[in-house]
């Protein structure tokens, strides 16, 4: 690959509380300066931010060669590259890692070394529309269209969500899989039973990580609480940013489920000392989504010794492999009758339990940053 510079285009500057996306685009950054090759090297773009979120990319990104403050928010920003206006300026070779990204016409034939590059997380907008707000689903299928016409590669981190891509947009062999891996943030405090105390959570319980929207499921695991065959276990819900999903009320579910409030605990802006700390003590991790986006959830309770449960979804089985309990979704009447048991079985069955844990430490060692952020180099010489 000749002398150049790669512009990695990040949607926030992220944050202690960061959503999914923007902790991926911050550890794949991190690990593409990292392994950048002989001649080149990595600056960021992002959207005008205060200048706290300036200093903590900055300290979290060692090794930039330069970090780009658009004089644009992100709302502004999102408004002109929807029309092809404003690029980044000294970038030939550009990296989204997300669907935020100036997608325009250019002659990457005649201009070698032009390139733009970016990563749909997830296809819910195409799939499953009714999960999210219909002003994210045309945000993102106005997005997919410009992908379509103008990136000359787009990441997937499955090989679920790449055929699920290919069936929506026209992108012929443009679809490149990169996995991504678990949160490098989330490191387990030497403290971490006095968090649990203090975040008063009970000696046991079962952990749902996620945005508490439609899409992950966790209408189903209240319903499946008032079930016979659940356990007297509470659940504890850690509310994760979303994007764009249609919220759930908890509140009302509870009610409609019949459930004592007690027994359904939730934490909200939790630190990643924090999460790992809610993880460590975990019974179980229940993923009962019905979208492919809570993938890294598991690979996350699994780096933390616990075992998981997750729906069928093909992106779920694609990365848990055999290192998860699976629990079928259809017939979708039955299914929070179906969690209940296979949480029952789980609490009760302790050689199952030590086995999820054994498989779980074995599968998330296969998903490393350093892996993808090779791939994605790789990728960038390809093109």
């Amino acid at each position: 690959m000749r002398e150049t510079t790669l512009c990695v285009v990040l949607e926030s500057a992220g944050g202690a509380n960061s959503d999914h996306i923007a902790q991926y685009s911050l550890d794949l950054t991190r690990h593409l300066v990292e392994a950048a090759p002989r001649g080149c090297d990595v600056r960021a773009f992002v959207p005008s931010s205060p200048p706290e979120e300036y200093n903590r990319i900055e300290l979290a990104l060692p090794g930039l060669a330069g970090l780009e403050k658009s004089a644009l928010d992100h709302r502004q920003l999102s408004a002109v590259w929807q029309h092809g206006f404003t690029r980044i300026l000294g970038s030939s070779m550009v990296h989204a890692p997300s669907m935020f990204a100036p997608l325009y016409r250019h002659d990457r034939i005649n201009n070698p070394g032009t390139q733009i590059v970016v990563t749909v997380h997830d296809t819910t907008a195409w799939s499953y529309p009714e999960l999210l707000t219909s002003a994210t689903v045309a945000r993102q299928r106005r997005l997919g269209r410009r992908i379509e016409r103008y990136a000359d590669a787009i990441v997937v981190t499955t090989h679920a969500a790449a055929d699920r891509l290919a069936e929506t947009l026209d992108l012929g062999e443009r679809i490149r899989i990169i996995p991504a891996a678990p949160n490098t943030q989330l490191h387990l405090p030497l403290d971490a039973a006095d968090r649990r105390e203090q975040l008063g959570l009970p000696d046991n319980y079962i952990l749902n990580v996620s945005p508490l929207d439609k899409s992950s499921g966790v209408s189903d695991l209240l319903w499946a609480m008032g079930d016979a065959h659940y356990p007297e276990i509470p659940v504890v819900l850690a509310r994760t940013t979303g994007n764009g999903g249609v919220l759930v009320d908890i509140a009302q579910l509870v009610k409609d489920a019949h459930l004592v409030p007690e027994r359904v605990l939730v934490l909200d802006d939790l630190s990643p000392d924090d999460l790992a700390a809610v993880h460590e003590g975990a019974s179980l991790l229940v993923v009962p989504a019905s979208t492919d986006s809570f993938a890294t959830a598991a690979l996350e309770a699994m780096r933390a010794g616990t075992p998981v449960i997750h729906s069928d979804t093909p992106a779920l089985i694609e990365v848990c492999a055999d290192a998860g309990f699976v629990v079928e979704r259809a017939p979708a009447s039955d299914y929070p009758r179906r969690l209940a048991a296979a949480i029952s079985h789980a609490l009760d069955d302790q050689e199952l339990a030590h086995q999820l844990r054994v498989r779980g430490h074995d599968r998330v060692r296969a998903f490393s940053w350093r892996d993808s952020a090779e791939k994605t180099w790789q990728l960038h010489a390809d093109i």
